[in-house]
C-alpha cells in the first residue's frame, strides 16, 4: 500500500454563504427544489495533470470540493446526495492509482468517524452503496462503523456509491429475487417491476430528481441507470475539483425549466405501475378461481374478493422478504463491525 497521508479532509465545512449566494439560494427556493441530487464528480485526474500535480492530490481535492458541495446543498435545503464514488470499472486502473484510491478511501472514512459528534449535530446518515466485497476488509470495516455510527440520523443523507456499477446493482437484485423464491418467501409471480426497486441498493432513498456530470463528457458511465429515467441530467464542463456554487444553481435552474414534464412523467409512470400490478393480481387471482371453482363461473362479488385477497397475500409475502432481505444486509455492516476496534 502506498504511504500517503492527505491532511484536512473533513466531510464538514462549516460556514454561511455569502451575501450574493443567499440571495441566489433564496431566489432559486421561490420554485421547485430537488429534493435528491446525485453527482458524477468527473475530472480529478485531468485536474491533477492541470495543475501538474500527482493524481492522488487530485483525488483529494475532488474529495474537498465534494464537502464543499454538502455544504451548498445544505444551505439550498436539499436533504439528500448521491455521488459516484468508485466505479467497479475502476479496479481495472493501474495497482498504484487503485491502492492510492483505497488509502484516501480509508483515511476518508477514519476522519469520519472522527466527526461523529459534528455528524450527529447536522444529522447527517452516511450508506456506502456497493458490491463492498470487492474492497479491502480493512476497509470494509471502517464502512461499516461509518454507516453504523451515522443510519439513525435523519436530517441530510449522503449516499456513497463505491465499489458500484448500475448494471452490476441491477443484476444483483435479480439475485435478491431469485433467493426470496428459492427461500419460500415470495412466489415468482410476485417478481415486479416495483419488487425489484426495493431490491437496489438504493432502495432508502428516493429515485434523484436531478443528476449531475462534471468535466464536459455526456454518459451515464453505469450510474444510476435504473434509478434515474424520470431525472432532468445536467452535463457540465467544469472539472469536479473547480465545480462552483454558480455552477450547481446553474444546474438547479435547468432541473427548475424542466420540473413539470419530469414530474407528469413521474405520476403517468406510477399510474402505469399500479395498473400493470391490478392486471396481474386480476390474472393470479382469475388462475386461483378456475383451478378450484369446480367449472362454475364467479360472480363479480367473487372475483372481487379474489383478487383482494390475492393481493394482500402478495403484499404480506413481499413484506416478509423485504425484511429478510434487509436482516441479511443489515448483517454484513454489523459482522464487519464487530471486528473493528474502538476509534
Amino acid at each position: 500500500m502506498l504511504n500517503l497521508h492527505f491532511p484536512n479532509m473533513s466531510w464538514i465545512k462549516e460556514g454561511e454563504l455569502n451575501l450574493l449566494e443567499r440571495i441566489s439560494a433564496n431566489i432559486l427556493k421561490a420554485g421547485p427544489m430537488p429534493k435528491h441530487v446525485a453527482f458524477i464528480m468527473d475530472g480529478n485526474r485531468r485536474f491533477a495533470r492541470r495543475k501538474n500535480m500527482a493524481r492522488q492530490e487530485g483525488h483529494m481535492q475532488g474529495f474537498n470540493k465534494l464537502a464543499e458541495t454538502l455544504r451548498w446543498c445544505k444551505h439550498l435545503n436539499i436533504p439528500e446526495v448521491t455521488v459516484y464514488a468508485f466505479s467497479i470499472e475502476n479496479f481495472k486502473r493501474t495497482q498504484g492509482e487503485v491502492d492510492g484510491l483505497m488509502e484516501l478511501a480509508k483515511q476518508k472514512f477514519e476522519k469520519l468517524l472522527e466527526e461523529r459528534e459534528n455528524l450527529e449535530k447536522h444529522g447527517v446518515c452516511i450508506r456506502v452503496l456497493g458490491d463492498l466485497n470487492l474492497l479491502p476488509l480493512d476497509l470494509q470495516q471502517l464502512i461499516a462503523k461509518a454507516v453504523l455510527a451515522t443510519r439513525s440520523h435523519n436530517k441530510c443523507f449522503l449516499n456513497v456509491c463505491f465499489a458500484y456499477t448500475s448494471r452490476y446493482e441491477m443484476t444483483n437484485a435479480v439475485r435478491e429475487m431469485a433467493w426470496g423464491v428459492e427461500q419460500g418467501l415470495i412466489e415468482a409471480s410476485d417478481v415486479s417491476e416495483a419488487l425489484l426497486s426495493e431490491c437496489l441498493y438504493s432502495n432508502n432513498s428516493p429515485n434523484p430528481d436531478l443528476l449531475i456530470r462534471t468535466s464536459g463528457e455526456v454518459r451515464l458511465s453505469d450510474f444510476l441507470l435504473w434509478q434515474t429515467s424520470h431525472t432532468c441530467l445536467v452535463f457540465q464542463s467544469v472539472l469536479w475539483p473547480d465545480y462552483s456554487f454558480w455552477n450547481l444553481c446553474e444546474a438547479i435552474l435547468q432541473y427548475q425549466v424542466n420540473h413539470k414534464s419530469i414530474q407528469n412523467a413521474r405520476d403517468v409512470h406510477r399510474e402505469h405501475q399500479a395498473l400493470q400490478q391490478m392486471e396481474a393480481d386480476r390474472a393470479r387471482a382469475a388462475e386461483h378461481l378456475q383451478r378450484h371453482g369446480n367449472g362454475k363461473p364467479a360472480d363479480a362479488s367473487r372475483r372481487q374478493e379474489a383478487v383482494s385477497r390475492h393481493a394482500a397475500q402478495r403484499q404480506q409475502r413481499v413484506r416478509n422478504f423485504l425484511e429478510a432481505l434487509t436482516q441479511k444486509r443489515d448483517s454484513f455492516f454489523t459482522d464487519r463491525n464487530d471486528g473493528v476496534s474502538a476509534y
